[in-house]
């Protein structure tokens, strides 16, 4: 904690530092649209996990890890494009930025422009700080202890998480566009037979936790493994927003704990009072 109070002096409070690191996103947003902008067909090679990559993710993580260093240079950074940092360096870790510089490279493959880039955070194992940018759109979610925001058109607005009102409401789930299996049909079955309306909404990347912060979607169950730059900037603003990231037992989801950095299964919850574990 010591090192974060430090570093809040330094910029005298959260929003500060969060002006920054969304500035900082913006302009990898700005790299990775000049390369999804050209007509070439673009260049994809197969990382280790079979996972794709792309010149516009290590353009975006060179600009993220460049900034980072220059804003805060005694703190660590994990990108997922980084080289791999050994569990033994990492468990000493207490507070450092978790980045996914192009969160949905398939979609960004696949052009739907649903893809976004990720900066977070990270406070004994607590995600403090958010910002989740969406190049195409053009619209930037933030989070932290201060509140959470959407900033679309030139416009930013504080965002709050929906409640839920059983007997009227229309249960809003969201889920990956491309990963979807028997646990989730399974979960979808019985959220069906508790609700009198729901809808499934389809969506790439993180996008589908900010619907959550932002009161568009109720709930996203993620029954498939994710890594943790996947979620940390997003769950900082969904916490912020009023919501909660839990593993698949309802606790709330740390970061840093373990050797690996794989995600358990895990719920994006809306509304913290509903009993979701009854489902």
């Amino acid at each position: 904690m010591e090192l974060t109070l430090l570093l809040l002096q330094d910029f005298m409070n959260y929003q500060a530092l969060l002006t920054e690191v969304n500035a900082i996103a913006r302009q990898a947003g700005a790299a990775i649209l000049e390369i999804y902008g050209r007509e070439a067909k673009l260049d994809v090679t197969t990382k280790e996990n079979d996972s794709p990559l792309t010149e516009a993710d290590l353009a975006a993580h060179r600009i993220i890890v460049d900034a980072l260093q220059e804003l805060t240079p005694a703190l660590p950074i994990l990108s997922e494009e980084s080289k791999a940092i050994s569990w033994e360096q990492r468990q000493s870790w207490q507070t450092y930025w978790l980045v996914d510089p192009l969160d949905g490279t398939k979609e960004f493959i696949n052009r739907n422009g649903e893809f976004t880039v990720n900066i977070a955070l990270i406070d004994n194992g607590r995600p403090v700080l958010g910002v989740v940018y969406v190049p195409v759109l053009d619209i930037g979610y933030t989070g932290s202890p201060e509140g959470a925001w959407k900033e679309e058109n030139g416009k930013r607005e504080a965002i709050q998480t929906a409640a839920i009102q059983e007997d009227q409401h229309t249960v809003s789930v969201v889920a990956s566009r491309s990963h979807k299996g028997e646990d989730l049909e399974a979960w979808l079955e019985r959220a069906a037979e508790r609700f009198p309306q729901m809808e499934l909404l389809s969506m790439g990347s993180s996008l589908k936790i900010c619907l959550v912060a932002e009161g568009k979607a109720d709930i996203y169950p993620r029954l498939a493994l994710t890594s943790e730059w996947d979620t940390g900037a997003a769950q900082a603003i969904l916490e912020a927003a009023g919501g909660l990231l839990t593993d698949a037992d309802f606790n709330i989801y740390r970061y840093n704990q373990k050797e690996d950095i794989l995600n358990p299964f895990f719920f994006a919850i809306g509304d913290r009072a509903f009993d979701w574990q009854s489902i």
